[in-house]
C-alpha cells in the first residue's frame, strides 16, 4: 500500500511536469523513432524518456504496422509507416540497426526524403551510419561507437572520434547507450530552452554512474578495447560492407 501511494505521487508529479510542458510548448513536440527487426532498444530508450517527459508526440516507424523484436528480446509495435510519416517531425532518431538496414534502399529514401524537412536529426551508435549511407553526412561532422568511426568517411563525413555528442547544423550524432540521453537533451534545449531540458533531466535524474569506468577505449585502455575489436570484427565488416553498398546506391549521393 505504502509503495503503491509513493508511486502514485511520483506519477503525479511526472504528470504536473508533463502539464507544464504542453502548455509552455503550445503545439507538441512530434518525435520519430526508428525502429526494426533486430533494432538496438538502449539506442533510442533515451530518446523516448526525454521526449515523453517533455510532453512529445512519439511515432515508432517502420515499414509496416506489425510486431518487430529489437535485440534480443524486445518486442515493439510501430505506430507508423513510412507513408504515414507526416513531412513535420521536429526530431527523427535512428539507433543501431543490424547491417542489412543499413543498405536497405527502401529505409535510405525514406530518410533521405524526410531529413530535408525534419529539425533535428539524431543518429546514435551504428544508426549514424544509416544517415551516412542515405547521403545526410557528405563533410558533415559526425561520430559514433569507436569501432565504427572509421567507416564514417566512406560516405564522406568528417569522423569525430571520443567526444560525446557531435553537433554540425540539425545533425546530432553520439556514441551508444547514454548518447541517446545525451543528444535528445540537446535537442530539446534547442526546441524548448536550457530551463525545460534542464528540468527534465532532473526529473528522469540523468546522472550516469558506470561502475567500472571503461566505458570508452581510453578509460579501458588499449588491451581490453583490442579484445573488443576482435570480438566485434565480423560484426563490423558486414556493417562496413553494407555502408559502401547502401551509399553507392543512394540515388542523392
Amino acid at each position: 500500500m505504502i509503495i503503491n501511494e509513493a508511486y502514485g505521487k511520483t506519477t503525479e508529479s511526472i504528470i504536473k511536469l508533463v502539464s507544464k510542458g504542453r502548455v509552455s510548448q503550445g503545439t507538441p513536440i512530434k518525435v520519430g523513432i526508428f525502429v526494426c527487426p533486430g533494432f538496438m532498444p538502449m539506442d533510442i530508450n533515451g530518446a523516448q524518456s526525454v521526449f515523453t517527459i517533455a510532453s512529445a508526440e512519439i511515432y515508432f516507424i517502420w515499414k509496416k504496422r506489425e510486431l518487430v523484436e529489437g535485440f534480443i528480446g524486445w518486442p515493439t509495435m510501430p505506430t507508423m509507416t513510412f507513408d504515414e510519416c507526416p513531412d513535420d517531425l521536429d526530431v527523427l532518431i535512428v539507433g543501431m540497426v543490424p547491417p542489412e538496414i543499413v543498405r536497405d534502399m527502401e529505409v535510405l529514401a525514406f530518410f533521405a526524403k524526410k531529413a530535408p524537412k525534419t529539425k533535428f536529426l539524431i543518429g546514435t551508435c551504428y544508426g549514424t551510419l544509416v544517415l551516412g549511407a542515405a547521403g545526410l553526412l557528405v563533410n558533415r561532422r559526425a561520430t559514433s561507437n569507436f569501432s565504427a568511426v572509421s567507416m564514417l568517411s566512406e560516405f564522406g563525413a568528417i569522423a569525430v572520434e571520443g567526444s560525446g555528442v557531435v553537433i554540425d547544423g540539425n545533425i546530432y550524432t553520439s556514441g551508444p547507450a547514454t548518447g541517446s540521453f545525451d543528444a535528445s537533451l540537446l535537442v530539446l534545449k534547442q526546441l524548448r530552452g536550457s530551463e525545460f531540458a534542464e528540468l527534465v533531466e532532473l526529473a528522469i535524474e540523468y546522472d550516469p554512474h558506470p561502475p567500472f569506468k571503461t566505458g570508452s577505449p581510453q578509460l579501458a585502455g588499449p588491451e581490453m578495447s583490442l579484445i573488443l575489436q576482435r570480438m566485434t570484427e565480423e560484426i563490423n565488416q558486414q556493417f562496413y560492407h553494407a555502408v559502401r553498398a547502401g551509399f553507392a546506391s543512394t540515388p542523392t549521393c
